[in-house]
């Protein structure tokens, strides 16, 4: 397995080289090479971590498991939406994301009791919370890359060429709030699944949780509404997908961080 964990590292890597090379160079990047190398590092990166999370006691989603899955969910959506946008170059952000959570996952592990009979209403939460996390995630990178090109278009110079090898402003801002909104669709759905499942939400330790899930929801539909309503777009979107994503991230990773590294507690 320790072979297969290197030929993931390895991918990511070559992958990630390779676009922050072709930027910093203005050179066309390949997507057949870039996503071919991307996909061999998901597939290792996969085989490596389906054993640590379904164990034969159940299933482990420990905090360490939980990025290492999330960040190999965000690389697929990549992948994805590469396949049906120009969107390459923003592998320069996604790949390390995905060969740190490769990482973590491997190396590190924390406390945690095997989750199994799970009803499918819980299944189906679940199933929902980690695409819904995933995607938005993918819409953050999305607007970090977004901020930084709006930033450098205001500068009354020559853009660096890695600007110029970006899709356009229009296509970036149309990419983000497609990524949003399918996002806010899950996460309307994963948040509706767990509360017709839960019954004590401070026994199950699950107030924190969501009290920050249910405000990132609010600040992802503000955001939709405002821009289906008042045309908010540039900064402001991007501002606002990060604070989003940013208590989305308390809600899903801090709590567990608290629980399991903190407190020791499964």
């Amino acid at each position: 397995m320790t072979a297969v964990w290197w030929v993931c590292l390895v991918c990511y890597g070559l992958a990630m080289g390779y676009i922050v090379k072709g930027l910093l160079r203005g050179q066309l990047l390949s997507k057949k090479l870039v996503l071919g190398l991307t996909v061999v590092g998901l597939v290792a990166h996969a085989a490596v971590l389906y054993p640590k999370i379904a164990t034969p006691f159940g299933l482990n989603f420990n905090l360490y498991n939980v990025l290492s899955l999330t960040s190999w969910l965000v690389l697929l959506f990549y992948v994805g939406f590469c396949l049906l946008r120009p969107i390459v170059a923003l592998g320069v952000l996604a790949l390390p994301l995905a060969l740190g959570g490769a990482m973590v996952g491997y190396l590190a592990d924390a406390p945690y009791h095997a989750i199994y009979q799970l009803s499918p209403m819980l299944q189906a939460h679940i199933v929902a919370s980690i695409a819904a996390y995933c995607l938005l995630v993918m819409a953050a990178v999305q607007a970090v890359v977004l901020r930084l090109q709006i930033a450098e278009l205001k500068r009354v110079r020559e853009h660096p060429l890695w600007v110029n090898r970006l899709p356009a402003l229009q296509s970036m801002e149309a990419l983000l709030f497609d990524m949003i909104g399918a996002g806010f669709v899950l996460l309307t759905v994963a948040l509706g699944l767990g509360f017709a499942d839960t019954t004590n939400l401070l026994a199950q330790h699950l107030t924190h949780k969501t009290v920050f899930s249910v405000l990132s929801w609010l600040v992802f539909g503000a955001l939709l509404i405002g821009h289906w309503r008042y045309g908010w777009r540039g900064g402001r979107a991007a501002n606002m997908t990060l604070y989003g994503v940013a208590l989305l991230a308390i809600a899903f990773l801090g709590t567990k961080f608290v629980l399991e590294v903190v407190l020791q507690r499964g």
